[in-house]
Protein backbone atom coordinates (compact mmCIF):
# COMPACT_ATOMS: atom_id res chain seq x y z
CA UNK A 1 0.00 0.00 0.00
CA UNK A 2 2.75 2.40 0.94
CA UNK A 3 4.73 1.61 -2.24
CA UNK A 4 1.71 2.24 -4.44
CA UNK A 5 0.97 5.51 -2.66
CA UNK A 6 4.51 6.81 -3.23
CA UNK A 7 4.53 5.79 -6.87
CA UNK A 8 1.15 7.37 -7.37
CA UNK A 9 2.38 10.63 -5.86
CA UNK A 10 5.42 10.72 -8.14
CA UNK A 11 3.57 9.82 -11.32
CA UNK A 12 0.40 11.78 -10.67
CA UNK A 13 -0.72 13.35 -14.00
CA UNK A 14 -2.05 16.39 -12.16
CA UNK A 15 1.46 17.29 -10.94
CA UNK A 16 3.39 16.57 -14.18
CA UNK A 17 3.72 19.60 -16.54
CA UNK A 18 2.71 18.95 -20.14
CA UNK A 19 5.11 19.09 -23.09
CA UNK A 20 3.44 22.24 -24.42
CA UNK A 21 3.98 24.09 -21.15
CA UNK A 22 7.66 23.13 -21.08
CA UNK A 23 8.17 24.22 -24.70
CA UNK A 24 6.45 27.53 -24.07
CA UNK A 25 8.68 28.15 -21.07
CA UNK A 26 11.97 27.70 -22.94
CA UNK A 27 11.05 28.76 -26.49
CA UNK A 28 9.23 31.98 -25.70
CA UNK A 29 10.48 34.59 -28.26
CA UNK A 30 12.04 37.83 -27.09
CA UNK A 31 9.40 40.48 -27.69
CA UNK A 32 10.26 43.46 -29.93
CA UNK A 33 10.21 46.68 -27.90
CA UNK A 34 6.92 48.47 -28.35
CA UNK A 35 8.71 51.77 -28.90
CA UNK A 36 12.35 52.56 -29.61
CA UNK A 37 13.85 56.03 -29.74
CA UNK A 38 16.83 56.57 -32.01
CA UNK A 39 18.93 59.38 -30.54
CA UNK A 40 20.03 62.49 -32.41
CA UNK A 41 23.25 61.82 -34.27
CA UNK A 42 22.21 58.30 -35.36
CA UNK A 43 23.65 57.57 -38.81
CA UNK A 44 21.40 56.34 -41.62
CA UNK A 45 23.32 54.92 -44.59
CA UNK A 46 21.21 55.18 -47.73
CA UNK A 47 21.74 54.34 -51.41
CA UNK A 48 19.86 56.58 -53.84
CA UNK A 49 17.24 54.93 -56.05
CA UNK A 50 17.30 57.80 -58.53
CA UNK A 51 19.64 60.46 -59.83
CA UNK A 52 19.66 63.90 -58.22
CA UNK A 53 21.15 66.86 -60.07
CA UNK A 54 20.91 70.62 -60.26
CA UNK A 55 20.00 70.54 -63.93
CA UNK A 56 16.69 68.74 -63.48
CA UNK A 57 15.74 68.87 -59.78
CA UNK A 58 14.14 71.78 -57.95
CA UNK A 59 13.34 72.53 -54.32
CA UNK A 60 10.49 70.35 -53.10
CA UNK A 61 11.23 67.37 -55.34
CA UNK A 62 11.01 64.05 -53.53
CA UNK A 63 13.41 61.14 -53.83
CA UNK A 64 13.70 57.59 -52.52
CA UNK A 65 16.56 55.43 -51.31
CA UNK A 66 17.36 52.09 -49.68
CA UNK A 67 18.96 51.62 -46.26
CA UNK A 68 22.20 49.69 -46.82
CA UNK A 69 23.21 49.08 -43.19
CA UNK A 70 20.92 48.11 -40.28
CA UNK A 71 20.34 50.65 -37.53
CA UNK A 72 20.71 48.93 -34.14
CA UNK A 73 19.71 50.26 -30.70
CA UNK A 74 20.16 48.35 -27.43
CA UNK A 75 20.99 45.18 -29.35
CA UNK A 76 17.80 45.32 -31.41
CA UNK A 77 17.66 46.05 -35.14
CA UNK A 78 15.29 48.99 -35.36
CA UNK A 79 15.69 49.86 -39.04
CA UNK A 80 16.69 46.78 -41.08
CA UNK A 81 18.88 46.72 -44.14
CA UNK A 82 16.73 47.06 -47.22
CA UNK A 83 14.21 49.39 -45.59
CA UNK A 84 13.11 52.21 -47.86
CA UNK A 85 13.91 55.82 -47.09
CA UNK A 86 12.27 58.97 -48.43
CA UNK A 87 13.61 62.49 -48.67
CA UNK A 88 13.19 65.88 -50.27
CA UNK A 89 15.32 68.39 -52.14
CA UNK A 90 15.62 71.54 -50.03
CA UNK A 91 17.44 73.70 -52.59
CA UNK A 92 18.70 73.18 -56.12
CA UNK A 93 20.54 76.00 -57.85
CA UNK A 94 22.04 75.35 -61.28
CA UNK A 95 25.38 76.86 -62.20
CA UNK A 96 25.51 80.03 -64.29
CA UNK A 97 27.67 80.27 -67.38
CA UNK A 98 30.04 82.89 -66.01
CA UNK A 99 29.49 83.04 -62.27
CA UNK A 100 27.89 81.22 -59.36
CA UNK A 101 28.25 77.69 -58.10
CA UNK A 102 25.73 74.93 -58.57
CA UNK A 103 24.23 73.91 -55.23
CA UNK A 104 22.18 70.89 -54.23
CA UNK A 105 20.78 70.52 -50.69
CA UNK A 106 18.61 67.61 -49.57
CA UNK A 107 17.50 65.72 -46.45
CA UNK A 108 15.71 62.56 -45.31
CA UNK A 109 12.09 62.84 -44.13
CA UNK A 110 10.94 59.27 -43.42
CA UNK A 111 11.88 55.60 -43.23
CA UNK A 112 9.58 52.63 -43.81
CA UNK A 113 9.78 49.80 -41.27
CA UNK A 114 7.49 46.73 -41.43
CA UNK A 115 5.16 48.51 -43.86
CA UNK A 116 4.80 51.68 -41.80
CA UNK A 117 6.42 55.07 -42.41
CA UNK A 118 8.07 56.95 -39.58
CA UNK A 119 9.03 60.60 -39.67
CA UNK A 120 12.73 61.37 -39.26
CA UNK A 121 14.51 64.71 -39.25
CA UNK A 122 18.03 64.66 -40.56
CA UNK A 123 20.64 67.33 -41.10
CA UNK A 124 20.62 68.82 -44.60
CA UNK A 125 23.35 67.51 -46.92
CA UNK A 126 24.83 70.10 -49.28
CA UNK A 127 26.88 69.56 -52.42
CA UNK A 128 28.39 72.39 -54.48
CA UNK A 129 30.64 72.76 -57.51
CA UNK A 130 33.84 74.79 -57.68
CA UNK A 131 33.62 78.43 -58.71
CA UNK A 132 33.99 79.59 -62.32
CA UNK A 133 36.41 82.48 -61.82
CA UNK A 134 39.72 80.68 -62.35
CA UNK A 135 38.32 78.56 -65.16
CA UNK A 136 36.91 81.65 -66.91
CA UNK A 137 40.28 83.38 -66.72
CA UNK A 138 42.08 80.31 -68.03
CA UNK A 139 39.74 79.81 -70.98
CA UNK A 140 39.37 83.46 -71.96
CA UNK A 141 43.04 84.28 -71.31
CA UNK A 142 44.19 81.30 -73.32
CA UNK A 143 42.00 82.26 -76.23
CA UNK A 144 43.27 85.84 -76.00
CA UNK A 145 46.87 84.67 -76.28
CA UNK A 146 46.02 82.51 -79.23
CA UNK A 147 44.30 85.44 -80.97
CA UNK A 148 47.29 87.71 -80.34
CA UNK A 149 49.64 85.12 -81.80
CA UNK A 150 47.49 84.84 -84.89
CA UNK A 151 47.40 88.63 -85.23
CA UNK A 152 51.18 88.93 -84.88
CA UNK A 153 51.71 86.35 -87.58
CA UNK A 154 49.26 88.14 -89.85
CA UNK A 155 50.88 91.57 -89.62
CA UNK A 156 52.01 92.55 -86.13
CA UNK A 157 51.20 95.86 -84.39
CA UNK A 158 47.58 96.79 -84.80
CA UNK A 159 46.90 93.36 -86.23
CA UNK A 160 48.09 91.83 -82.99
CA UNK A 161 45.63 93.97 -81.03
CA UNK A 162 42.82 92.95 -83.34
CA UNK A 163 43.84 89.34 -82.95
CA UNK A 164 43.80 89.65 -79.15
CA UNK A 165 40.32 91.13 -79.24
CA UNK A 166 38.97 88.44 -81.47
CA UNK A 167 40.63 85.82 -79.27
CA UNK A 168 38.87 87.19 -76.18
CA UNK A 169 35.53 87.02 -77.97
CA UNK A 170 36.22 83.46 -79.03
CA UNK A 171 37.15 82.54 -75.47
CA UNK A 172 33.98 84.13 -74.14
CA UNK A 173 31.85 82.20 -76.60
CA UNK A 174 33.63 78.98 -75.67
CA UNK A 175 33.00 79.62 -71.99
CA UNK A 176 29.34 80.40 -72.67
CA UNK A 177 28.97 77.03 -74.38
CA UNK A 178 30.96 74.83 -72.02
CA UNK A 179 30.96 76.75 -68.74
CA UNK A 180 27.96 75.20 -67.01
CA UNK A 181 28.99 72.73 -64.27
CA UNK A 182 26.24 70.94 -62.34
CA UNK A 183 26.05 68.88 -59.18
CA UNK A 184 25.02 65.35 -60.07
CA UNK A 185 24.52 62.33 -57.78
CA UNK A 186 23.84 59.25 -59.94
CA UNK A 187 21.48 56.46 -58.97
CA UNK A 188 22.99 54.09 -56.35
CA UNK A 189 25.20 56.83 -54.91
CA UNK A 190 25.71 56.15 -51.16
CA UNK A 191 24.80 59.08 -48.92
CA UNK A 192 24.97 59.26 -45.12
CA UNK A 193 22.33 61.15 -43.15
CA UNK A 194 22.51 62.00 -39.43
CA UNK A 195 19.41 62.47 -37.31
CA UNK A 196 19.07 66.07 -36.24
CA UNK A 197 16.56 65.12 -33.52
CA UNK A 198 15.43 61.81 -31.93
CA UNK A 199 13.17 59.56 -34.00
CA UNK A 200 10.58 57.18 -32.56
CA UNK A 201 10.15 53.76 -34.21
CA UNK A 202 7.53 51.34 -32.89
Amino acid sequence: MIIFAVLGAVASPAQTPGAEAIAARYERPTPFPRETILPAGTLLRVRLEQTLDTKHNRAGDGFAGTVVAPVVANGVTVVPRGARAFGRVVEAKPSGRFRGRALLAFRLDAVEVRGRRYVVRTAVLTRTTAGHKKRNLAVIGGATGFGAAVGAIAGGGAAALIGAGSGAVAGTVTEAITGRKQVRLPVETPVYFRLRSPATIS
